[in-house]
């Protein structure tokens, strides 16, 4: 590290410059310094006091060594952890499923047991002979077996082109309407892409926010809940004007849109003194609410007018506005924003059903397997909106494959076509020469295993017919 630099890092911890340059005369790099003990550093001319002060702003608490003026360290305090207690939820069968899974096991048929669950729940009301229970669980053995996919299919490349096809079908600029006034939410091909790179914040967040009890069916306390969700700033309520020969603002609420909302003078009043630049200003004058300056200065006067204007009354971050829907008799809210984590803390939503947009954000919330489900159910929606009948399975194991190692990860060469142990498949994605020369200086080898590589160097790909060997050994004649 250079000495300006080191220089700059003592500065950036609050050491004088005086003390860093004195410093810089015997130590330059951080960690020398970090490494040299109290001593050292009184006797390049530090003071004691200072010498430890210093080592404890860079990161290193050093007790006294003199005789009388020891520090007794504070005995650090045991944390008791406490066993977590393993909880087991065993399955219990009803005898309907018992019924066929017995069945299933006498015939040798291996079905997951969800397909077995789905039988039974049809069925168990129903009261069937022995021999239709025989006859269901072959034949759903049979089309279970005929579904399933063959040994060494590339089934990798099979859902790229069950996905990248169709999406050539798409509308590069497609918007719709999430079934209210306008609210957009980006579909078609952006839509797509935004799912497979896994961004952050989606260009158009949205929720859909089922509601619960009397939120449900009435529409007032509906209405109540989303004023709770939609973030109401100043301006929506009052208007704000600025008396520069009192050097002051004067607030004049709305009464009609502060009773949409929920509001009262005292609240506005409270919230306004929350403010940093104008806190402890505030005063409620009649029916106006008057921000005072405490200095008489222009600048100071637009810093509040700036504030004021800005300020959140009510409502949570990021949700600009909330919008009620009804589906089906009851009351859901669609927002534009997406913050799911404040959401499920708001009395009458539905927790259980909230849906965003924002797979990262429900992956932040709720985890990797319900980002997983988040994945597969937008790709989904987003094609079946374009008319574009896929198969699920192709958008699970895309949904797998980006989530297969805990956390969300794009499919582009910051993400799962980055991470790929074969050079010449990475070099085959973007950056080739990069990749290539790279492997070179580190002496990385390409065993050849996947599509890609073996298409590159003119060799078949070991998957399908090319995965096996066949050996023909001919039948020898008498003569032979």
């Amino acid at each position: 590290m250079a000495k300006k630099d080191t220089l700059k890092a003592l500065v950036n911890r609050d050491i004088s410059e005086e003390v860093s340059e004195l410093l810089l005369t015997k130590y330059n790099p951080l960690s020398a310094i970090s490494a040299a003990s109290l001593e050292d550093l009184v006797a390049i001319g530090l003071s004691e006091e200072t010498a430890e002060d210093t080592l404890t702003k860079i990161g290193k608490r050093t007790a006294r060594t003199s005789a009388g003026t020891a520090k007794a360290k504070k005995p650090v305090p045991e944390v008791k952890t406490e066993v977590m207690e393993e909880v087991f939820n065993e399955r219990i069968f009803t005898p309907a499923e018992s019924k066929l899974k017995e069945i299933a096991d006498r015939q040798g048929a291996n079905l997951p047991m969800k397909i077995i669950s789905e039988i039974a729940n049809v069925v168990e009301k129903s009261d069937l002979s022995p021999e239709i229970y025989e006859k269901l669980i072959a034949t759903a053995n049979r089309m279970y077996t005929s579904h399933l996919m063959d040994k060494n299919e590339s089934t990798g490349v099979m859902a790229a082109h069950s996905l990248g096809e169709p999406g050539t079908q798409m509308n590069m600029r497609t918007f719709h309407y999430a079934g209210v006034a306008n609210i957009n939410v980006t579909q078609g091909l952006p839509r797509l892409i935004e799912i497979v790179d896994a961004r952050r914040v989606p260009s158009t967040p949205s929720m859909e926010i089922p509601l619960i009890g009397i939120a449900a069916e009435d529409e007032s306390v509906a209405r109540h809940v989303a004023s709770e969700i939609e973030v109401t700033s100043l301006l929506d309520i009052a208007s704000v004007e600025t008396d520069i020969t009192n050097m002051r603002l004067i607030i004049t609420p709305n009464t009609r849109k502060m009773d949409q909302r929920d509001l009262n003078l005292e609240e506005i009043v409270e919230r306004l003194n929350k403010v940093k630049a104008i806190r402890g200003l505030v005063k409620l004058s009649d029916f106006q609410i008057v921000i005072t300056s405490d200095e008489p200065s222009y600048k100071k006067l637009q810093i509040m007018y700036d504030a004021v204007r800005n300020a959140k009354i009510k409502g949570i971050d990021g949700i600009a506005r909330a919008v009620l829907s009804k589906v089906g008799g009851s009351w859901k809210i669609i927002t534009e924003g997406s913050n799911l984590k404040e959401v499920l803390k708001i009395e009458g939503v539905n927790a259980n059903k909230v849906m965003t947009n924002s797979i990262l954000e429900v992956a932040d919330v709720l985890g990797i397997e319900a980002a997983r489900n988040s994945i597969i159910r937008e790709a989904m929606g987003t094609l079946g909106e374009a008319g574009l009948d896929v198969d699920i399975r192709h958008i699970m194991l895309v949904a797998d494959l980006m989530t297969n190692d805990g956390q969300v990860k794009a499919i582009g060469r910051h993400g799962v076509s980055g991470k790929k142990s074969s050079v010449l498949a990475r070099a085959a994605f973007e950056i080739t020469a990069a990749h290539l020369l790279h492997a070179a200086m580190v002496g990385e080898v390409d065993n050849l295993e996947g599509v890609t590589e073996n298409i590159i160097v003119g060799q078949p790909v070991t998957l399908g017919t090319g995965a096996v060997n066949l050996i023909y050994t001919p039948k020898k004649g008498e003569n032979e």
